[in-house]
C-alpha cells in the first residue's frame, strides 16, 4: 500500500488535531511533527496555518457536498432524506464524542480578518442551507413555502448539532430528525 504523500499526511494530521482541539488549540510545529514531514515541506503546501484550515474545511466540504448529491439522487422521499441526515448527524456526533460541527467550532475562533476561512464557512452553512431547501422543494410545490420550510430545518440541524455538543448526548438530533419528518410530511 502506498504511503500518503507528506500533504496528505499534513493535511490528514490537522484535521484530527483540529477537530480534537479547535483550530486555535493546535500549533504548526505539532502539526509537523505528528505528520512526520519536514517544515520546509509543511511550507511548500501550505504558506501558513490558514491555508491549512482551508484546505481542511474544503475537503470535508467536498465530501458533504457529494453526500447532498447521493441523498438528491436517491430517489427516497423528502422525508427519507431528512431522517437519513438528521440520522448520519447523530453517528458523525457519536463517533467524534460530541464535539459538535468543525465549521462552527472553527468559525467561533476565527476573526475577519481569516477571510479565507470566514467565506468556506459561510459557503459550507449557505451550501447545507441550499440542501434543505432542495428537500422542501421535493415535497412542497409553493416555492416560497418550501424555501421557509428548508429554513427551518436547516435550522434544527444547527441548533441539534449545537446542544448536542452542549450536552454529550442525542436526544436534541433525535427531536429535530422527528420535526423535520413531520415539517415535511
Amino acid at each position: 500500500m502506498k504511503k500518503p504523500n507528506a500533504r496528505d499526511r499534513i493535511l490528514e494530521t490537522a484535521g484530527e488535531l483540529f477537530f480534537q482541539r479547535g483550530y486555535s488549540g493546535v500549533g504548526i510545529n505539532e502539526i509537523i511533527d505528528k505528520a512526520g514531514t519536514a517544515k520546509a515541506s509543511f511550507y511548500q503546501h501550505f504558506p501558513s496555518k490558514e491555508s491549512l484550515c482551508e484546505a481542511w474545511l474544503q475537503e470535508m466540504h467536498d465530501r458533504s457536498i457529494d453526500y447532498h448529491a447521493q441523498l438528491l439522487d436517491s430517489g427516497m422521499p423528502p422525508r427519507d432524506m431528512a431522517a437519513a441526515y438528521f440520522t448520519r448527524l447523530a453517528d458523525f456526533l457519536q463517533a467524534g464524542d460530541f464535539r459538535g460541527c468543525p465549521y462552527s467550532n472553527t468559525g467561533a475562533v476565527s476573526d475577519e480578518n481569516c477571510c479565507g476561512i470566514v467565506r468556506l464557512i459561510r459557503l459550507h452553512k449557505e451550501s447545507t442551507r441550499d440542501f434543505f431547501r432542495r428537500i422542501a422543494t421535493r415535497a412542497i410545490s409553493d416555492e416560497a413555502r418550501a424555501a421557509a420550510i428548508g429554513d427551518r430545518l436547516f435550522v434544527l440541524y444547527s441548533g441539534a448539532s449545537s446542544e448536542a455538543q452542549n450536552l454529550k448526548c442525542l436526544w436534541p438530533v433525535e427531536v429535530a430528525r422527528d420535526a423535520a419528518v413531520e415539517l415535511l410530511g
